[in-house]
C-alpha cells in the first residue's frame, strides 16, 4: 500500500523531494529483491547486471495498465475499425508474399495460414506496432506497483530466462507497456511455452524473423487444440425468444449444429445451418442486442490466446477475408 501511495503522489507531481526519493528507493530496493530471486533461479550475473542496468519506475506503464476506455464500442462499431479495408488488403498481400513459408508452417502445425496472418495483423499490424518499452523495466514496474505482483514478477523471471538463453539482447528486448513482446505479442511465459524456430537457423526471433513469428503463432494454436478441418464459426440470426441461458462458451453449453437448427438459429442470410456433426456455442457479446455468432472449437482456441470476444472476432473476421 505504501509503495502505491508513493507512486501516486509522484504521479500527481506534488514535488516533494523526500517522496520522490522514497519512490526511487522503494523501487530500487524491490529490484534488488528481483535480482536475488533471479540468482536463485540460476540466471547468470552478466544478464542480471545488464538487464536491470539503469531501469527506473515507469509511471506511464502503470497508467496504461489502469486505463479503461470510457465507452465500450459495439461490435458493429468495433469490427470495421479493427478490420478496415486497408488491413484486409495488406493481409492478402503479405499472405502472397510469404506464401511458401506460411503453407509449410501451416501444414506442419495443422493451422490454416490465413489465421496465422490474421493474428499477425491484429496483434501488431504485421509487425509494425510491437511497442517500445524496455520489457524488464515495464514488467518490474508493474510487479512493484503491486496490483498483480505475482503475475508480473513471474513474467520478469521468464524474460530473464529468455535473455539468459541469448534469444535476444537486453537492449533489444522491447515490447508493450505490459511486457508483451515481438510481432505476435507474446508475454515472456508464452514465449517460453510456445515460441519456436520457424526457419531452422537455430534461433527463436519473434521480433524480426517472420518465419519464427508464423511458426510460434501456429504452435500456440496447435497446443490450444486447433483443428484445421474446420473454421472458427459464423455470424447467425437468432430468434427473439431463445433461452438466453444457452448462450456462452462454457463447456456444458456446447450443442450440435442440428440442435441449434431446431432452436431456430439460422445463417445470417436466413438459410439452414450446415449439416455438419460439430459442437458449437452461441454467443452474443453485446448482450441481447447486436451480432450473434455460432462458434466452434477453433474459436475457443483463439480465446485461450486472448480472452476477449472482440479480439477473437477481429481475428476471425480478418481471416475470413484472406484468400
Amino acid at each position: 500500500m505504501q509503495k502505491r501511495l508513493i507512486s501516486a503522489l509522484v504521479a500527481l507531481g506534488l514535488g516533494f523531494s523526500s517522496v520522490a526519493l522514497s519512490a526511487d528507493e522503494g523501487f530500487d530496493k524491490y529490484v534488488e529483491g528481483l535480482k536475488v530471486e533471479a540468482r536463485e533461479k540460476g540466471i547468470s550475473e552478466a544478464i542480471i547486471n545488464s538487464a536491470f542496468d539503469g531501469i527506473t519506475f515507469t509511471e506511464r506503464a502503470v497508467k496504461a495498465d489502469k486505463n479503461q476506455p470510457e465507452r465500450k464500442l459495439t461490435l458493429d462499431e468495433y469490427i470495421p475499425r479493427a478490420v478496415p479495408d486497408w488491413k484486409v488488403k495488406q493481409a492478402n498481400d503479405l499472405y502472397q508474399k510469404h506464401k511458401p513459408a506460411l503453407e509449410r508452417i501451416g501444414k506442419q502445425y495443422g493451422v490454416q495460414p490465413r489465421f496465422i496472418v490474421a493474428l499477425w495483423g491484429v496483434e501488431s499490424n504485421f509487425g509494425r506496432l510491437m511497442g517500445n518499452y524496455n520489457v524488464i523495466e515495464a514488467l518490474s514496474t508493474l510487479a512493484y506497483e503491486g496490483r498483480r505482483e505475482a503475475f508480473f514478477r513471474t513474467q520478469v523471471m521468464a524474460a530473464l530466462e529468455i535473455l539468459d538463453a541469448k534469444h535476444i539482447s537486453p537492449e533489444d528486448m522491447k515490447g508493450s507497456w505490459a511486457g508483451a513482446m515481438g510481432q505476435p505479442q507474446f508475454m515472456p511465459t508464452s514465449f517460453l511455452s510456445y515460441a519456436v524456430d520457424g526457419n531452422n537457423d537455430g534461433k527463436i526471433d519473434i521480433w524480426q524473423t517472420e518465419a519464427d513469428v508464423f511458426a510460434s503463432a501456429a504452435n500456440y494454436l496447435k497446443q490450444a487444440n486447433w483443428n484445421d478441418d474446420y473454421t472458427w464459426g459464423r455470424q447467425v440470426n437468432i430468434p427473439g425468444n431463445i433461452d438466453r441461458n444457452l448462450l456462452g462458451v462454457d463447456k456444458e453449453k456446447a450443442r450440435k449444429l442440428s440442435d441449434w437448427q431446431r432452436l431456430g438459429v439460422r445463417r445470417l442470410n436466413g438459410q439452414a445451418l450446415p449439416e455438419v456433426d460439430i459442437n458449437a456455442w452461441l454467443i452474443q457479446p453485446d448482450d441481447n442486442k447486436g451480432r450473434a455468432y455460432l462458434v466452434y472449437g477453433n474459436y475457443q482456441s483463439l480465446l485461450l490466446w486472448n480472452r476477449s470476444h472482440y479480439f477473437a472476432l477481429a481475428v476471425s473476421h480478418l481471416a475470413d477475408q484472406i484468400r
